[in-house]
């Protein structure tokens, strides 16, 4: 059994099986919802999100995972003899990362020789789960909690991650996303991709037709005659796309590239609340450049 432990926050976005398959421990962060602090996750999902904005024409509140819940678990996990390599949504979405950060310094503080490499994946949902399975992969085969860390600061930089909207209203509402709100009220039949680079988004290219028509120009404008993928795996994340257009979106992707694993993964709270419904993005990496 490897000696390394894999963390993450509930923003990464993958399935439960591939958390439970892996042994990943998920801290959620919160959705609050009115007065009602919810764990995101657990106890909400994103169809209530929708509901309550669609309701209030507000956005639920998101909070990030206490310096306490991060230190309660770090701390277990140090005293059972285990390094920790932990990984958190873009500082720049979130205070998620500063907690840990804080939490891991108090353990070591109070363990000496304690191990918590504490990384800013600067990313979001399945980008950031890029890295958790990553992680885990390079446990597997041995890797130190040094050596790993090394790996994943290196390959975030080769994250291709981006979505397409079918609505505005969410990231204007968050302000999560400035660039959005230049996009200008007459042209909110457009549907805008927004794309992550070095932990902020920025609105790329913009699709005009149906959701269907859209999404699957998206896919095509994202990986068509592209040379530096790496396809070892590909997500693709939605917020409750229907299932016959996730599905020409698979065979689309399988069309364009060979990829050995193409996961479908649902966008969880925290992503919904700033996306909005019917949101979808294909997440993968570019290969390493030759040295």
């Amino acid at each position: 059994m490897s000696s390394i432990k894999i963390t993450c926050d509930s923003t990464c976005d993958l399935t439960d099986s591939l958390y439970s398959d892996n042994d990943i421990t998920v801290m959620p962060l919160g959705v609050v919802l009115g007065v009602d602090l919810r764990k995101d996750g657990i106890d909400v999902d994103p169809a209530a999100i929708f509901e309550y904005v669609s309701k209030t024409g507000t956005l639920p509140k998101t909070s990030a995972v206490s310096v306490s819940e991060y230190y309660e678990t770090f701390k277990q996990f140090c005293m059972d003899g285990y390094s920790v390599i932990h990984i958190n949504i873009s500082s720049d979405f979130s205070s998620c990362y500063t907690s840990a950060v804080q939490a891991a310094s108090l353990v070591k503080d109070e363990l000496p020789g304690a191990d918590i490499r504490v990384i800013d994946a600067r990313n979001l949902s399945s980008g950031s789960g890029h890295l958790v399975l990553l992680a885990k992969e390079l446990a597997d085969k041995g890797l130190s909690a040094s050596e790993i860390e090394l790996c994943l600061n290196d390959a975030k930089t080769r994250l291709d991650v981006s979505f397409v909207l079918q609505t505005l209203e969410y990231l204007q509402k968050g302000g999560r996303c400035p660039s959005v709100v230049a996009f200008g009220a007459n042209l909110l039949k457009l549907r805008p991709e927004i794309e992550v680079r070095d932990g902020k988004m920025g609105v790329a290219r913009k699709y005009r037709g149906s959701m269907e028509k859209s999404i699957l120009d998206y896919v095509r404008g994202r990986l068509e005659g592209r040379t530096d993928i790496d396809t070892k795996r590909i997500f693709i994340t939605h917020s409750h796309v229907p299932k016959e257009i996730v599905d020409k979106v698979k065979a689309l992707v399988l069309e364009l590239h060979p990829f050995e694993e193409v996961i479908e993964t649902y966008a969880g709270c925290t992503v919904s609340s700033h996306c909005g419904p019917n949101c979808l993005g294909v997440l993968f990496f570019t290969r390493e450049k030759s040295r």
